[in-house]
């Protein structure tokens, strides 16, 4: 049987939670009150915080899925991003709009990665 490692776990979820080979991270966003640019690169060190805790690393990152509050920021998310990635191995990605949590959120991403 594989194990299932959870890691910070909460009443509501877990922040990451790895099964076999495989991690899975709870969806990420910046800090509120930041701009977009800013709260795509806190939610990213987060990303990497989470990855390094399950023994991985952007490097490893198999997909993306980034939700956007508003489409208009999709080119300045796309500077941060592109900056941010492993340009040798950038994941499979999909980016869509949606209402996020609260209205002071403009980025969410949730990762999956080979540990």
């Amino acid at each position: 049987m594989t194990t299932i490692q959870r890691i910070e776990p909460g009443a509501r979820m877990s922040q990451a939670v790895v099964h076999g080979q495989t991690v899975y991270l709870a969806g990420q966003t910046g800090n509120l009150g930041e701009g977009l640019q800013d709260q795509v690169r806190s939610a990213l060190a987060e990303v990497e915080r989470l990855l390094a805790a399950t023994g991985s690393s952007k490097s490893r990152i198999l997909a993306a899925t980034i939700w956007l509050a508003d489409m208009a920021d999709f080119a300045a998310m796309n500077a941060v991003w592109e900056a941010w990635i492993d340009p040798a191995n950038p994941p499979a990605r999909a980016t869509g709009q949606a209402a996020l949590a609260d209205p002071g959120y403009k980025f969410e991403v949730i990762i999956t990665a080979a540990v």
